[in-house]
């Protein structure tokens, strides 16, 4: 299974991808600039957290348009794994490859701590060795972290098992439902704000990141079909 991380300008939690599943999962990956029009070769792609092209305009909103995003797109419409944190999360919305929106946290501020999750779903690629209603806890690092999204939309997430992962015990940044991370209908395309990159070895201080990217490499080379 070949990876690709997607490097935009302002990106600033690619190498932590990058090492999470190379050098700790022994994964084959490779650095993709934005400006490449192709990922073919590739069998799933990753975007990372950070603040692609300075976050001007809206966050994800400049990035959503750079020549590599077609091939995402198009990854995402064959079934392949497509993984969005933090500021990737914010790209696939403004892609349109996930619902809703993230906008300014509640508080105002930025928000850097780890926090508690449920796992709401495992039937995503990415969540197949996590148990449903499982605790576990994650970084977070935003100031546009707040789930938003229309009522009706919000109601077929739940229908639907697309909601994820849920903030427990504590709402950092006003997300609606406490909602931390989506998919779509497939299951091959996830968004979450929490970095699991982050949480890949003890001496981060959690591994509760790590079954993450062991869901993706143990399902990833599966086709999800329509």
């Amino acid at each position: 299974m070949k990876i690709a991380v997607i490097v935009f300008p302002g990106s600033n939690c690619d190498i932590d991808i990058y090492e999470a599943l190379h050098t700790v999962c022994g994964a084959d990956v490779d650095y993709v600039f934005h400006k490449q029009e192709s990922l073919a070769g590739y069998d799933a792609v990753m975007l990372p957290g950070g603040f692609s092209y300075g976050d001007y305009l809206r966050a994800g909103a400049i990035a959503r348009f750079a020549p590599v995003m077609g091939a995402v797109v198009e990854m995402a419409r064959a079934g392949k794994p497509v993984f969005g944190t933090c500021n990737g999360f914010q790209i696939l919305t403004e892609a349109g490859l996930l619902p809703g929106s993230l906008k300014r946290n509640d508080s105002q501020q930025f928000v850097c701590k780890t926090v508690p999750l449920e796992v709401v779903s495992n039937r995503t690629l990415f969540t197949s060795q996590y148990q449903e209603h499982e605790r576990i806890a994650l970084p977070i690092a935003h100031a546009d972290g707040s789930y938003y999204a229309d009522r009706e939309t919000l109601d077929r997430l739940e229908a639907h098992h697309q909601v994820v992962f849920r903030y427990a015990e504590e709402n950092p940044n006003g997300s609606l439902r406490n909602i931390a991370g989506i998919c779509n209908e497939r299951g091959n395309v996830l968004g979450m704000m929490p970095h699991p990159e982050r949480a890949v070895e003890e001496i981060l201080g959690s591994t509760d990141g790590l079954r993450l990217f062991k869901s993706l490499l143990a399902n990833g080379s599966v086709k999800v079909e329509e």
